[in-house]
């Protein structure tokens, strides 16, 4: 299997720029393998050569589907859409619909967690693509029943103030607003991300990993990064949570480029420049910068080469299967610095390769208007 050192990912001519590509748009001209329609397509077929866990993982089984791999379905769907490849799509959606009916819809697991309602995005996706009720009613009672008991704060009670849930819960209800377009699912999201910015934004502009576990660990903070820029993108100007939400991304994301290392990759502690370089927080970073330059949220001068700079970076570290290296496993709060430097680290985990979609995503997607 042929790797491409990460250190050299910058300076090979494999990832130079194309002889004459000049172009004040710096998502535009990519060096030969990085655009993003083709590294998308790599991903996103990799995704069908995988079991899913509970068919891998007897003593998982009872989970069913899990949130990395509906992270990674819902991405693909997106690129699928995005970059306009019909037959990707139409395979995605076709790998979906027996979990919709016996005995497959046994895998759906509608426990009040958010690591189990994730997989309502994927149902959600596919009606917005084929008009399927059923799809629609799948995931409108996921967003639905999340909110069926809340906090004294107003918030859904499946809230932890665990910085993942920054994406877990938002992104479910985006996705429930966007397909029926009532208020009700973006104000949920809204709402609970205020909530959480409020709790875990530290003054520097990052998050802590929990209360309890005051760690800038990576990827908690790409969940947020990722999950405000889901937030941002389909909501009205006009709505009363805006400035708020809005105020926090900049925040982070101008303490994201002061940490950006010279190798376009931010560490597995974000404050750390030791720490190793973790590819999913950087994917996930690289989202969050594509969409505010694309959005005019951010400076197209500042923040553009920077998300240009990390997602030639990240293609550096695909393999020739389309899995990316240097992942961090799933991880739960911390306690030591030590403990997060010590996770061990995957090639082609489910974690990785979901944000990757989403970039290459971002980097087509032209910016929304204000509906749904």
């Amino acid at each position: 299997m042929k790797l491409i050192p990460a250190a050299l990912a910058l300076t090979s001519p494999l990832f130079l720029p194309l002889a004459g590509a000049e172009s004040s748009d710096p998502f535009d001209g990519w060096p030969e393998g990085a655009a993003p329609e083709v590294v998308g397509e790599r991903v996103a077929k990799d995704f069908f050569t995988r079991k899913f866990r509970y068919q891998t993982n007897p003593a998982k089984a009872h989970h069913g589907l899990i949130y990395p791999e509906a992270c990674v379905w819902y991405g693909a769907l997106t690129f699928a859409r995005e970059a306009g490849k019909e037959e990707l799509q139409k395979d995605l959606i076709e790998r979906f619909k027996p979990y919709l009916t016996p005995p497959e819809s046994q895998h759906v697991n509608h426990r009040n967690h958010v690591d189990y309602r994730m997989i309502g995005a994927v149902p959600l996706e596919i009606y917005m693509i084929d008009g399927d009720e059923s799809c629609l009613k799948l995931g409108q009672g996921f967003a639905d029943a999340q909110w069926s008991e809340t906090t004294d704060d107003g918030i859904t009670a499946e809230a932890r103030y665990w910085i993942d849930d920054m994406y877990m819960i938002p992104i479910i209800q985006m996705q429930a607003f966007r397909a029926t377009g009532e208020k009700r699912y973006l104000d949920h999201a809204a709402k609970a991300m205020v909530a959480y910015l409020d709790k875990l934004q530290q003054p520097n502009g990052l998050f802590h990993h929990g209360p309890d576990s005051p760690y800038f660990w990576g990827r908690g903070n790409g969940w947020v990064a990722v999950g405000m820029a889901e937030v941002l993108r389909s909501m009205p100007e006009d709505h009363a949570d805006r400035e708020l939400i809005l105020k926090g991304y900049r925040r982070m994301m101008t303490a994201l480029k002061k940490h950006q290392g010279d190798d376009g990759m931010w560490r597995q502690l974000i404050d750390k420049p030791d720490s190793w370089p973790e590819t999913s927080a950087s994917a996930m970073f690289a989202f969050a910068f594509v969409n505010g330059v694309k959005h005019g949220w951010l400076d197209t001068a500042e923040y553009g080469p920077a998300a240009r700079k990390v997602w030639i970076a990240l293609v550096g570290y695909l393999d020739d299967d389309g899995r990316i290296r240097e992942v961090c496993i799933g991880t739960d709060k911390g306690h030591s610095e030590k403990f997060y430097d010590d996770r061990p680290r995957a090639t082609g985990d489910l974690h990785g390769q979901a944000p990757m979609l989403w970039t290459a995503t971002a980097l087509l997607r032209k910016p929304e208007t204000s509906e749904p």
